[in-house]
Formats: structure tokens, C-alpha cells, sequence
């Protein structure tokens, strides 16, 4: 993310996956230095000529080897990292596992301390401030079916 060629950073574009199962939501720890050691989404920076969904499907398989499929675009959000002169359009996606008998695994344990499925309505803390931000909110990234009003 370091930028030392002299020219202002430029906000770099991610996608972020709510991957669902039931009421639930995968989340990793972070150990990357944006938001370390807070509870976020599987995603990562959108690739040159990728649509949403296949950046979705490569960065939910490269960082938990799992296959999603039902790719939808829920939103998009704005976030300005400033004490990391970092600044993320943030590309939210939801789906769901093609094949529910795979378990996530690991696969960067660079970057994260492991996934596992939150209910939504109980969510670990801290949360990454994005997803935090969303909590508060009351967004609700489950279909339709999934609001208790």
C-alpha cells in the first residue's frame, strides 16, 4: 500500500464478500496493519478487467478455499484510513457456498488468524470499522427472507 513514487495515493477498489450460511457470517482476525486484530469479511483489491462477482469467487477461494456461488452486489461503501494514508472503495457482495459440506480453511495465515461463522445478530468484537460501521447501521446483507421485522 506504500506509495513512494511521489504522487498522492489513489484510492484503490475492493470487494468484500458476506458469504451466508443460515444466519450466519464467515469472518477472519485481521493481521494486516489496516484494522489488525479486528473481525472483518473475506475480499481483497479488485484485479485489472475482473467483474465484482469473479473478485469475489478468486479472493473468498484464495483466502478460505471455499466455492461460492448466488454472487450478488448488495452496496458500496467509502472508507478513508487516514492514520495509513489508505483509501478503500469497498465493493459488498453477498453469497453463498456452493458446496455447504467445505470447511473454510486458512490459506493466508499471513493475513488473517482463521475464519469462522458468527450469527449476525451476535457479532464477535471488535469488528473491522467498515463492518462495524454497517453493524450499527442496521444494514442487513440476508436476502429478503432473512429480515425479522
Amino acid at each position: 500500500m506504500e506509495n513512494n513514487s511521489g504522487e498522492a495515493a489513489r484510492p484503490k477498489v475492493a470487494v468484500v464478500v458476506f458469504l451466508l450460511n443460515g444466519n450466519k457470517v464467515l469472518l477472519g482476525r485481521r493481521r494486516s496493519s489496516v484494522g489488525r486484530t479486528t473481525f472483518a469479511l473475506p475480499g481483497g483489491h479488485l484485479e485489472f478487467g475482473e467483474s465484482f462477482e469473479e473478485c469475489a469467487a478468486r479472493e473468498v477461494k484464495e483466502e478460505t478455499g471455499l466455492d461460492i456461488h448466488k454472487i450478488e452486489y448488495l452496496t458500496a461503501t467509502n472508507n478513508v484510513f487516514s492514520r495509513h494514508h489508505v483509501h478503500v472503495v469497498a465493493i459488498l457482495m453477498r453469497a453463498f457456498q456452493a458446496d455447504p459440506r467445505q470447511i473454510p480453511l486458512n490459506l493466508e495465515p499471513e493475513k488473517c488468524e482463521g475464519w469462522d461463522w458468527y450469527d449476525w445478530e451476535n457479532l464477535p468484537r471488535p469488528l473491522f470499522g467498515p463492518v462495524e460501521t454497517m453493524a450499527q447501521t442496521g444494514f442487513n446483507p440476508f436476502p429478503a427472507a432473512h429480515h425479522h421485522n
